[in-house]
């Protein structure tokens, strides 16, 4: 939700769109009507399991018990299932409809309910899940499940609308039907409990499963940037067992309690907004939060509400994301992530910077020489990376080269990253933020000693951070 960011494509042609997923999700999902997962040309022969034939759990051992889960894009429910300790395969599917089992029946029949032009129950799309009971119970599964999605949306998740992204649960027994209904109120006191609505979840008998096309399994590990989907509410499934088992008002508003927005920085904030067991939450902590210096203060919050007194432009609907706050309003979003350390770097960046700084950081533009930022700077310091707050260079590293640019001997360890520039006819050397990737100048061996380089750096891509003792 990430997006770190996508829609599946009507008639296959998306294939080429991947990495614009995030960006189409909103706009013809909503208009269309069609899943928002698909982008590749499906085979048309696929195998159904017969309407009341129980689904068969491959190499399992003979205790694996199987249960069909309908939570929105099945690309993100997979991977959110399989996830799970005890789950031995997770695979997506359609489900309890009238028409035939593949994803470009369902597209043209959801199309078609949406016009008036057709009649009949459309497929869901789903997630066979098969566990080891020993290893984790149907209510640990089925925890996930409620925690994993938003089950008070009806026929819809997020920005996929449609009857085929209904939340459903799917069952093969009248043991696992009890224990879905279990669940279901137990959870709608904790939603309730936390303001939320009424669950809409579809709980039936499974009579009809389709195995989805070979490219729409293990989707997000073949596509690790592709479309998730996936947003929770943020409230926590109660514990199994003692008094744990019943959640009490104050426990379950205290999970899904926003952040109080008077102890925000009111004039601009940065919230990340996570769910829990998200890995890519986890990942954006770890390699982004644990290192954060940049100036712009950042929170986390696991409510999917904005803080208390602000607002947020539309719902969430995938995490993590990453919303930046200016005056309590919502400015800017990113949604979900995957590694892309610079590119959450240059949407922070495109948001923090004046258009002069965008043009050199994002373009290789020079500021006119005298103009920058800090060509005179002789206070001890630090000089950082306007965007991360990274530590570029030391002042006792400058000095005056008479360019009418600020010019050092030697960056800080680790730095920068040196490239070939062959731009208007000459060859230099590029220097770049290694924690943003910016552009911040050219680097020429006529410095002083002891390096004897001279790193012409654009004063207007710097900030100044003078030494406590200042």
């Amino acid at each position: 939700m990430e997006i770190h960011p996508g829609s599946k494509p009507f008639a296959g042609y998306m294939a080429k769109l991947v990495g614009f997923f995030k960006v189409i999700a909103a706009l013809s999902v909503v208009v269309l009507g069609v899943s928002a997962c698909g982008q590749e040309k499906n085979d048309m022969n696929q195998p159904a399991a017969l309407a009341g034939t129980p689904i068969v759990l491959k190499n399992n051992p003979a205790s694996a018990e199987s249960v069909v889960l309908g939570m929105g894009c099945f690309w993100g429910a997979e991977r959110r299932m399989s996830e799970l300790p005890g789950v031995l395969d997770v695979e997506s599917g359609y489900a309890n409809g009238d028409i035939a089992g593949n994803y470009e029946a369902v597209l043209a029949h959801e199309r078609a309910l949406h016009a008036g032009r057709a009649q009949g129950r459309n497929h869901a799309e789903v997630v066979k899940v098969t566990f080891d009971p020993a290893r984790v119970s149907l209510t640990q599964v089925l925890a996930r499940f409620w925690e994993s999605h938003d089950p008070t949306q009806g026929d819809r998740q997020g920005n996929d609308i449609g009857s085929n992204y209904r939340s459903a649960i799917y069952t093969q027994s009248e043991a696992q039907r009890q224990t879905a209904l279990k669940t279901r109120e137990i959870y709608q006191q904790a939603l309730s409990a936390a303001g939320k609505g009424k669950i809409t979840t579809e709980i039936a008998p499974l009579t009809t499963y389709y195995a989805a096309e070979d490219y729409h399994q293990d989707y997000l590990q073949k596509n690790p940037n592709g479309y998730c989907g996936l947003g929770g509410t943020g409230v926590k499934y109660p514990a199994e067992g003692g008094a744990s088992a019943s959640l009490t008002a104050g426990t379950a508003a205290a999970l899904a309690k926003p952040l109080d927005g008077k102890a925000l920085s009111f004039n601009r904030q940065l919230v990340v907004f996570e769910a829990a067991d998200c890995a890519y939450c986890k990942q954006f902590k770890k390699e982004v939060l644990d290192h954060w210096q940049s100036e712009v203060p950042v929170v986390r919050t696991m409510s999917a509400n904005p803080p208390t007194g602000w607002v947020l432009e539309k719902a969430l609907f995938a995490t993590p994301t990453i919303v930046l706050f200016e005056k309590g309003k919502e400015v800017s979003r990113y949604t979900g992530y995957n590694g892309e350390q610079k590119r959450f770097w240059h949407w922070l960046g495109f948001q923090l910077l004046t258009p002069e700084q965008r043009k050199i950081a994002f373009e290789q533009g020079t500021e006119y020489p005298g103009t920058g930022s800090h060509l005179d700077e002789k206070r001890a310091g630090t000089f950082v990376d306007p965007i991360t707050g990274a530590p570029l260079f030391r002042s006792d590293t400058k000095f005056n080269s008479g360019t009418g640019w600020p010019s050092f001997f030697n960056p800080l360890p680790g730095a920068i990253t040196l490239h070939e520039d062959n731009a208007h006819g000459m060859k230099r050397v590029e220097v770049r933020s290694a924690s943003s990737g910016i552009h911040l100048g050219h680097v020429f061996d006529d410095g002083p000693p002891p390096t004897h380089k001279r790193y012409c750096i654009n004063g207007n891509v710097l900030k100044f951070v003078p030494d406590t003792a200042q």
